[in-house]
């Protein structure tokens, strides 16, 4: 635990998020290497902080959560109010329902993404506060309910979010080289969570509830402290993506993608923090081939391309047998440490928490 008075470096204590931030600063290296990739590197980047925002909760709690999307919609509105547009008419033309101080604002995108972030990590605080007093599967079903809400909400709310129209000529801020900073900004906060005192009542919790109730852990308080970090999160995500594509619409941000972050944390073990960074990472890999294939790749005299609609195919196949023979995920709940890259080392163990 950060803080505590075990007898390990600070260094030890961070391996983990050292090999996960050095591993995506390789990709993005290699990346820029090749043509075309810039865009795929960003959308990843961008799906890293949402996953890793969810293994914050998801992970640590035990609690599938299928609502974490609505923080990052929460989010990426939030970054339209405050830092929309480049033209500066349009705001007051397409959100007139928008508070007069909001329409003639546009702040640089940094503040933007900070606010958009704190806003999302208010709410989730707020409904963490009102859900974490479940457990479970109606948990699980509270959360699916409050995404099916917000996401009405948000596409009949025509005068602050535009409903269903699609907001466009926002400024552009995320590419490679930012996306990827806060990728790994996020995983070290992730990181210090999960090595705090919090983290570890929230796991003991996960692990067995009666006990970790009789030991004196605040089951709700922490579950809803570590609701909040999330949202919070997955906020950034949600600037991140409106300052990456330039437009927003509210049907980016409902089950598609739901089910898109679970399958890349799932693929990659919900029980570890290297699990989700690694299934975004497979998944995006995966993904991008299949695309290029159905796209079309030179093959001598001949293009090779394969047919339309293997690439959802594909990813389903592959999800299934991660299934099948991993049921733990790729990683199978532990850490990536620098001892666990040599040939013949074992990985470090994950989230379980330490018993004294």
């Amino acid at each position: 635990m950060i803080g505590s008075n075990e007898p390990r470096a600070i260094w030890v204590q961070l391996q983990t998020p050292a090999v996960l931030v050095i591993m995506l600063g390789l990709i993005a290296l290699v990346s820029s290497h090749f043509g075309g990739l810039s865009q795929t590197l960003t959308e990843m980047m961008v799906r890293v902080v949402l996953v890793v925002g969810l293994y914050v909760f998801v992970g640590n709690s035990g609690i599938l959560s299928f609502g974490h999307i609505s923080f990052m919609s929460i989010g990426a509105y939030a970054f339209v109010w405050l830092s929309c547009c480049t033209l500066p008419m349009l705001k007051p033309m397409n959100l007139r329902g928008l508070p007069a101080f909001l329409q003639h604002i546009a702040l640089p995108s940094p503040v933007g993404l900070l606010g958009a972030a704190a806003l999302a990590g208010a709410v989730a605080i707020v409904v963490g506060a009102i859900l974490m007093r479940l457990s479970g599967t109606a948990a699980s079903i509270a959360t699916f309910a409050f995404l099916a809400g917000q996401y009405a909400f948000y596409m009949n709310w025509n005068g602050v979010t535009g409903g269903t129209a699609l907001l466009s000529n926002l400024p552009v801020f995320v590419g490679p080289a930012v996306g990827t900073g806060l990728a790994a900004l996020t995983i070290l906060v992730a990181w210090l969570h999960q090595e705090s005192r919090y983290g570890f009542m929230l796991r003991a919790a996960r692990d067995d509830q009666t006990a970790a109730k009789g030991s004196g852990v605040n089951v709700w308080f922490v579950r809803t402290v570590a609701f909040g970090l999330s949202g919070l999160i997955v906020g950034v995500g949600g600037a991140m993506h409106a300052g990456f594509l330039g437009i927003v619409t509210v049907d980016a941000f409902y089950l598609p993608l739901t089910f898109l972050t679970l399958a890349m944390l799932i693929v990659g073990g919900s029980g570890s923090l290297s699990g989700a960074v690694i299934g975004v990472v497979a998944l995006t890999a995966v993904t991008e081939i299949l695309r290029r294939f159905e796209a079309g790749v030179p093959v001598g005299n001949m293009v090779l391309s394969l047919p339309a609609g293997l690439q959802e195919v594909g990813l389903g196949l592959i999800i299934i047998l991660v299934m099948m023979f991993r049921p733990a995920g790729i990683m199978g709940g532990r850490e990536l440490t620098f001892g666990s890259l040599w040939p013949g080392r074992r990985l470090s163990q994950g989230v379980g928490y330490r018993r004294s």
